[in-house]
């Protein structure tokens, strides 16, 4: 049964850092993309951050590029996503997904597994 569990959030101020785990129950963690996504109440689900499989390419959404990094330790068959700069604007549920042989796509429908997300409360 595959699982992955967030872990990490929790209520900070603006400017703030959190740094977000994912633990993934992946035989092949290594041959999976793995995504970051978040989800305000009332508002959709939305990618904030992937990196694929292969050679660890990143990818960001522009609303996050250069504040939050995503990183693998496959080793560890763990994701992070260290989040600097915290604003208001990013509080939300964020969730990990797992693509199996994907590259870090932004579509949340090319994502076969997801967590149960963790909170990410930013206060002004």
């Amino acid at each position: 049964q595959v699982q992955l569990v967030e872990s990490g959030g929790g209520l900070v101020q603006a400017g703030d850092s959190l740094r977000l785990s994912c633990a993934a129950s992946l035989r092949t963690f290594s041959n999976y993309a793995m995504g970051w996504f978040r989800q305000a109440p009332g508002k959709e689900r939305e990618f904030v951050a992937a990196v694929s499989w292969p050679g660890g390419g990143t990818r960001y959404a522009d609303a996050v590029k250069g504040r939050f990094s995503i990183s693998r330790d496959n080793a560890k068959n763990t994701v992070y996503l260290q989040m600097n700069s915290l604003k208001p604007e990013d509080t939300a549920g964020y969730y990990c997904a797992a693509n199996y042989l994907g590259l870090a796509t932004l579509n949340l429908n090319e994502y076969e597994y997801w967590g149960q997300g963790t909170q990410v409360t930013v206060s002004s």
